[in-house]
């Protein structure tokens, strides 16, 4: 059982989740590529295609040489896809395909995270335009993702801009550490894959989740806790957490209820008062009778 228990009178502290197979169960930019192909991005052949890498990545994960391929597969792809509709087919189908496969234990672990006082940070090789919204969906506090060349017409040139990836992510969350005044030996990180063993042993607190075979090699050898997910759940089928509001907030709830108290006592006493009344004019009447 992790101790997430957070001393705030210590530097502040965050948890970084690699994204897919992580925190959701499959591939974050591939679960698009039927609304890609529905909005006309793509045709059948690269829908057919991206299945199949689907298929492949989930199967036995992605080794530095297979994600080196699916990135220049990936670039080629979206050039010349218009960055707007692509943000519109995300947000219409959101819900739909990245809700269901997100994992149970996943989500239980950032509502513990915030609780403790921790940030949450999403870094992830996708896209921006994908892992955003899916960070807002989490209740992210940060996202690091990949960035694509935007061309002066809105659509993608097929030039990566930033890639997130493997060493990169280490040096994003070295840099965020140093904005944002994590302690990054106090703090947490999160992946399935051998390509985030930068980013794990970043922090204080790696845990090799799902791992592909090369990474719990490396979480055995360095022993790293190793944590399996295995129960996607839609977020509105788990009990509702909520996050305590800002002191102001508090202040002015508890205001509400004292005022709300205060009324019902009123209400009460008057109550009482009626009814007292009410008793002796109906003694009177029976005592004339």
């Amino acid at each position: 059982m992790l101790r997430l228990v957070e001393n705030h009178s210590l530097p502040r502290t965050a948890a970084f989740f690699d994204l897919d197979k992580t925190v959701i169960a499959k591939s974050s930019t591939l679960t698009f590529s039927k609304s890609f192909y529905q909005g006309g991005l793509i045709n059948r052949r690269a829908a057919l295609r991206t299945a199949y890498t689907q298929f492949v990545f989930l199967a036995g994960g992605a080794d530095h040489d297979q994600m080196e391929r699916m990135r220049a597969y990936l670039s080629r792809l979206c050039k010349g896809w218009n960055v707007q509709q692509v943000k519109e087919l995300v947000a219409e189908t959101l819900h739909d395909l990245i809700d269901p496969i997100i994992y149970d234990e996943a989500a239980s672990l950032i509502e513990e995270h915030h609780a403790a006082g921790r940030d949450v940070v999403i870094v992830s090789t996708s896209g921006a335009e994908v892992v955003e919204p899916i960070g807002e969906l989490l209740g992210a506090d940060r996202v690091v993702a990949t960035r694509m060349v935007v061309g002066d017409d809105g659509c993608f040139t097929g030039e990566v801009e930033y890639y997130a990836y493997g060493p990169t992510k280490a040096e994003a969350i070295r840099e965020l550490a140093e904005s944002e005044g994590y302690d990054l030996a106090r703090c947490y990180a999160y992946s399935d894959s051998a390509t985030d063993v930068p980013m794990l042993e970043t922090v204080g607190h790696p845990y090799a989740v799902n791992p592909d075979r090369a990474l719990r090699r490396e979480a055995v050898a360095r022993e790293w806790p190793i944590l399996v997910f295995n129960r996607p759940v839609r977020l509105k089928q788990r009990l509702p957490s909520f996050r305590l509001p800002p002191r102001p907030a508090l202040v002015a709830m508890a205001a509400v209820g004292a005022a709300a108290a205060t009324a019902g006592l009123v209400w009460y006493a008057s109550r009482r008062r009626q009814s007292a009344a009410a008793r002796a004019a109906t003694a009177a009447r029976l005592a004339r009778v």
